[in-house]
């Protein structure tokens, strides 16, 4: 049996006195997981919480063994954490090579392999010809694959991508999945609004809706849920759709 390297049990978080996410369990080990859902469903607080940027208003959060209950176990977990969150902040006059090595700093990778793994992070999403190129200087296109090799330099053990493809052309959203596909030791969340990323990439796929999962299982049971109304132009979508249409109707 493999390793968890997430575990969050009865989560719950709030932006003041408003409930994002209300009990929630989740146990991840090595794979690709989806995370659909509509705006305002909770994903992109559910990723925060997990990179460990807020912490739980209450249950427990575990990553990659440390049960992250106060700062010094939060800082341990980090060391094994890539985060690529939706908006990304940078100094434009670093170099692209200064960007991801600078990451691979605060996240503590070892001084002898981070420059290697700022290489090969370059390399992975195909932007070594541009290592001593400015930020500012980069297209949009390739400042969203500056964020994503940021998110992978030192080999994290878990790494979250919050629309990881946006900016992306199609050609480079091909290549973003196989970069994904090729992390086969590693623990991969991926929120997206692309339900063909998450077809094409994910093992696992968790619909969120009100703060909660409203749907967990494989995107060809998500096909399965479809219903001649459901709208969308493949059955993935329209499973989808399903899925958020009955959460919907329950809640009423």
């Amino acid at each position: 049996m493999q390793e968890s390297v997430v575990r969050v049990d009865s989560l719950t978080q709030k932006y003041g006195k408003r409930t994002v996410i209300s009990g929630l369990d989740l146990t991840l080990g090595p794979g690709v997981f989806g995370i659909l859902g509509p705006n305002g469903a909770g994903k992109t607080t559910l990723l925060r919480t997990l990179a460990t940027i807020v912490p739980p208003y209450s249950g427990v959060l575990e990553v990659a063994g440390y049960r992250v209950d106060s700062e010094r176990t939060a800082r341990l977990a980090r060391r094994q954490i890539g985060f690529l969150p939706q908006n990304f902040g940078f100094y434009p006059s670093f170099t692209l090579y200064d960007f991801v090595r600078y990451v691979a700093w605060l996240r503590e990778v070892p001084a002898d392999e981070a420059h290697g793994g700022t290489l090969h992070a370059i390399e992975q999403v195909g932007l070594s010809d541009r290592l001593k190129s400015k930020m500012r200087s980069l297209s949009g296109g390739m400042v969203q694959r500056a964020g994503i090799a940021a998110a992978l330099v030192g080999a994290p053990r878990l790494v979250l991508l919050d629309e990881p493809t946006v900016g992306l052309d199609p050609g480079q959203r091909m290549h973003f999945r196989e970069i994904i596909r090729s992390l086969t030791d590693t623990t991969v969340v991926l929120s997206t609004h692309l339900v063909e990323d998450v077809s094409a990439v994910c093992h696992q796929v968790m619909v969120m809706s009100d703060g909660a999962f409203v749907f967990r299982g494989t995107p060809d049971e998500l096909q399965t849920r479809t219903s001649p109304a459901s709208p969308g132009d493949t059955a993935l979508e329209q499973g989808y759709m399903s899925v958020l249409a009955q959460a919907e109707a329950g809640a009423r």
